[in-house]
C-alpha cells in the first residue's frame, strides 16, 4: 500500500561526473533551470540541480511516468506542491539541498518534510539557540560537553526544519513553539499548537559522514509506516525515464 511508505533519497554531489550534470540539468523544468541559474556560487547551483532532479527521478521510479513530465505550484506559504500529471493519489514530495548533498523525501497523501544539513558547516553562535529553540532543547544542549554541542544543534535544526516544511509554513512557525528530544526521539507541542505527538513519525539519518539528515511525516499511524532510504548516484538517477 504506497499510502503507507515514504521514499528519502540523497546524492552525494561530490560523486557526480562533471559529464554528467547537464543530463541531471535536462531533467528539471525551464523556471527550474532558470533559478538554478541565478545562484551566485558554483556548488550551490549544483546543489539545486542535484536537489530537483533527484525529485523528479523519486516521481519516476514511483509511478513509472517520466521525469520532465511532471509540474509544481507552489501553495499560500510558497511550499512547492506536485501540480501534474494526474496520479491515483495526492503525491507530496519535499526537497533539501546543502553543500554537497541534496535529498528528497516522497510519499502519497500525507505531510512530509525533509531537510539536511552539512556538519563541517561554521559553528552556530552560543546564542542561536536561546534565541530561536524551545527552553527545553537548550536544556538539553546546554546539558552537553561543548565538543558535542555543535553536531547536536545540528540535529535539532534539522528536525526543526523537517517539521516546518511538512506542515507547509516554513519558518512563520516559531521553532520554540514545539520542542525535540534527541534520545528518544520524540517531539512535544505547547499550548500555541493544536497537534498530536502520536500521529508523527521523525527520522534521523547520517547520509554522508559530514551531513544529517531528518525526516518528518505526519500519518494517523506512524508504526504502520516503511521508510525507504536509498543513496542514489547520478548513474543510477539518469537510469530513470
Amino acid at each position: 500500500m504506497t499510502a503507507q511508505r515514504v521514499a528519502v533519497w540523497w546524492l552525494d554531489v561530490s560523486t557526480v561526473a562533471e559529464t554528467a550534470w547537464p543530463a541531471l540539468a535536462a531533467r528539471l523544468g525551464e523556471d527550474e533551470r532558470a533559478r538554478a541559474q541565478r545562484f551566485h556560487f558554483d556548488h550551490d547551483r549544483l546543489c539545486y540541480v542535484a536537489a530537483h532532479a533527484l525529485g523528479r527521478g523519486a516521481l519516476a521510479a514511483w509511478t513509472g511516468i517520466a521525469s520532465h513530465a511532471w509540474a509544481f505550484a507552489a501553495d499560500a506559504f510558497g511550499k512547492p506542491e506536485v501540480a501534474a500529471p494526474a496520479w491515483r493519489g495526492r503525491l507530496r514530495l519535499n526537497l533539501s539541498h546543502t553543500r554537497g548533498v541534496a535529498a528528497a523525501a516522497l510519499c502519497e497523501e500525507h505531510d512530509v518534510g525533509v531537510d539536511v544539513e552539512w556538519l563541517e558547516r561554521r559553528p552556530v553562535e552560543d546564542g542561536l539557540a536561546q534565541r530561536f529553540f524551545a527552553p527545553a532543547e537548550c536544556a538539553q544542549l546546554a546539558a552537553l560537553p561543548p565538543a558535542a554541542r555543535h553536531h547536536a544543534f545540528l540535529d535539532f535544526w534539522t528536525l526543526k526544519e523537517a517539521y516546518v516544511k511538512a506542515i507547509g509554513k516554513g519558518l512563520a512557525q516559531p521553532l520554540d513553539s514545539f520542542a525535540f528530544t534527541l534520545d528518544p526521539l520524540a517531539i512535544a507541542f505547547d499550548d500555541r499548537l493544536s497537534d498530536d505527538p502520536s500521529r508523527w513519525l521523525f527520522r534521523r539519518l547520517r547520509p554522508t559522514p559530514s551531513h544529517v539528515l531528518a525526516l518528518a511525516l505526519r500519518h494517523p499511524d506512524p508504526a504502520s509506516v516503511a521508510v525507504e532510504t536509498r543513496a542514489m548516484s547520478a548513474e543510477e538517477l539518469l537510469a530513470y525515464p
